[in-house]
């Protein structure tokens, strides 16, 4: 439970997407936070309090003057003990309340008194969203140092399609979730591969290695929600990728190493975390070869380029952090592969209990030696590791200070 012990307080108001709402308090409540809801009037038109009370187990609260408040100072009461206030949906019109410092209600008020950081998830039409007003009032907001999270383009109530929908309960938990983690990495620009690359052997026919991208999409969320500047290079897989992550797309091993080469030497950090194959096909078909047309298959093979390799021998290389799935002899190969390639972390798993699972169970070769880490879900291994990447970077740069 990600959250456990965490006091929030979520805010609705008066949208379709209310009712979205209570499927974020119930994930809230399930990682461990203590969930207080406040409502405006309008937003009780669309979900009742009593559902909300019902999904986060505590009184729900609608009314700035409600006589069980002590000194009828709701807004100052419902708001000092919070670590966080999300406000899911947030209409355009509470958006444009808050830019203004408007305070005629309860969530309004508990928004202008608060003393913790304010996430919005912003829900409305494509057109209300794309109005200049709109758009002036966000650009305040985040000004203002108010976390704004979405919106998000698709099929709207009214029909219409565009940004303005406001984003799934999972993935508002994600940006809560980003928010309560150290920001280790603040202000770095990270480049992460990940998933596999195919190698086509004709129009239909790939060889490939076997890879879910699963560990490497957690390095790139887990590194944007230490604060960094994410950039994801993936191969093929059926992953979305992490919010606020920029990712390219690639297929092959060569078109990976091109992407590679326009981002690293950019890069403060550089995981490695890709199943690259590690050999393409010289004469791939043009056409699909029929089966049966000759008594059997000879691929000529060429090594495809060692991409890790490559960014680690910059003249002003980022601190690269390698990964070594192996099926046997863990420790000997992956400190081999830690001096062959000249980088200062190597990640290694055995591939067998990883492949395509939620969880694993990884170690970490550095200079100090072997620090192993779970089992446990790979999210949680990819901060563990980002945080140790982290530690190793500030402790590379003091020591170059010092030199």
């Amino acid at each position: 439970m990600t959250l456990k012990g965490k006091r929030l307080l979520l805010g609705l108001t008066g949208g379709v997407a209310a009712y979205k709402a209570a499927h974020l308090a119930r994930l809230l409540v399930k990682e461990g936070a203590d969930v207080r809801v406040a409502m405006t009037e309008a937003a009780t038109r669309f979900v009742t309090p009593v559902t909300l009370q019902a999904l986060a187990g505590q009184p729900v609260w609608t009314d700035l003057w409600d006589p069980r408040v002590p000194d009828n100072m709701g807004h100052i009461e419902h708001s000092r003990d919070r670590e966080l206030i999300v406000v899911a949906p947030a209409t355009a019109d509470f958006l444009a309340r808050l830019a203004g410092g408007l305070a005629d209600d309860l969530l309004s008020s508990l928004c202008l008194a608060r003393r913790c950081p304010l996430l919005v998830a912003p829900a409305m039409n494509v057109e209300m969203w794309e109005n200049a007003a709109t758009q002036r009032n966000v650009h305040t907001l985040r000004g203002d140092g108010v976390h704004v999270a979405g919106p998000a383009a698709g099929d709207q109530a009214c029909g219409e399609f565009g940004m303005g929908r406001m984003l799934e309960p999972e993935e508002i938990l994600a940006e809560i979730e980003a928010l309560f983690q150290p920001k280790l990495l603040a202000g770095k620009r990270v480049l992460v591969t990940a998933g596999p690359t195919e190698e086509p052997i004709d129009p239909v026919r790939v060889i490939t290695n076997s890879s879910s991208g699963k560990m490497g999409y957690a390095v790139a969320r887990a590194a944007r929600e230490a604060g960094a500047r994410v950039t994801l290079v993936s191969g093929p897989t059926a992953l979305a990728a992490p919010g606020g992550v920029e990712r390219v797309d690639v297929r092959t091993a060569e078109q990976m190493f091109e992407a590679v080469k326009r981002i690293a030497p950019a890069s403060d950090l550089f995981f490695g975390v890709a199943a690259v194959s590690d050999y393409r096909v010289k004469n791939r078909a043009a056409q699909k070869i029929k089966k049966g047309a000759s008594a059997g298959m000879t691929l000529d093979l060429v090594e495809n380029p060692d991409i890790l390799a490559w960014v680690a021998a910059l003249k002003d290389a980022p601190f690269c952090v390698g990964f070594a799935a192996e099926s046997e002899q863990l420790a000997q190969n992956a400190q081999a592969k830690r001096a062959k390639k000249r980088v200062p972390l190597i990640v290694a798993n055995l591939a067998q209990r990883a492949l395509g699972a939620d969880d694993s169970e990884i170690t970490l070769f550095d200079e100090s030696g072997a620090h192993p880490l779970g089992p446990a879900p790979k999210l949680v291994l990819a901060r563990r590791l980002v945080a140790h990447a982290a530690r190793l970077l500030a402790g590379e740069k003091r020591a170059r200070a010092k030199a």
